[in-house]
């Protein structure tokens, strides 16, 4: 591109050729400050990354957003709703049944459970204990009440046999562990939330008897 092509044109040529930049490498690549560049890409429209602490920037026509409105380019996350904040508000709330941290995590591939933490703080989702996790939910009270509901038949239905299985080894691996301590051994190691009640149903159905269900025995 020429030398004396607006700030604009050439902005979008050096995007052509590689789609995600950090200001200070753009800026010198566009050879302006980065405060000169910031403004061009406000002209032209950009996303910052959810990922890498927002650290990253690619131009509004860039993205081809997936169903969950995320975009990688290799380990670089954009959003189409923006912010990471506001990311994990909205998949909480499209969620069918709430959210884990770690299920938020493998959605936007970075940690966010100190982010999830101060939502709850500042009244943006709401969050129950569930097993060895906790499970987010939205702050909007239609939605969330059908998000705890559809928990709660989850946890009644019955065990998949690959989850019953898992339940009855480590029963065996750990003959003194009452059926709480059961959950969540199984959701550490699967992150899948299993219910005292479908364990208590799963060993009724194997002749398996437990005499505690929320504490374990005493020695």
């Amino acid at each position: 591109m020429p030398s004396n092509a607006k700030p604009t044109q050439r902005l979008l040529s050096i995007f052509a050729v590689q789609p995600c930049w950090m200001i200070e490498a753009l800026a010198a690549e566009m050879q302006y400050s980065v405060a000169s560049t910031r403004r061009f890409l406000a002209k032209v429209g950009y996303y910052s990354s959810i990922t890498h602490n927002g650290k990253w920037y690619t131009l509004h026509k860039i993205p081809k957003f997936n169903r969950d409105g995320l975009w990688f380019s290799n380990d670089i996350g954009f959003s189409r709703f923006g912010s990471l904040t506001k990311t994990l508000v909205q998949l909480t709330a499209r969620s069918a049944a709430g959210m884990t941290a770690e299920q938020l995590g493998e959605k936007v591939r970075c940690r966010c459970h100190s982010v999830l933490v101060r939502l709850c703080r500042e009244g943006k989702l709401q969050r129950q204990k569930q097993g060895a996790s906790h499970v987010y939910f939205s702050m909007d009270p239609s939605i969330a009440a059908a998000q705890r509901q559809a928990i709660r038949n989850e946890t009644s239905a019955p065990l998949p046999a690959e989850i019953a299985l898992l339940v009855l080894a480590e029963c065996i691996r750990h003959p003194d562990f009452s059926l709480k301590q059961l959950a969540d051994a199984i959701a550490r190691r699967t992150n899948v939330t299993v219910s005292v009640e479908q364990i208590e149903r799963l060993f009724k159905q194997h002749g398996l008897k437990k005499t505690t269900r929320n504490t374990a025995p005493r020695p």
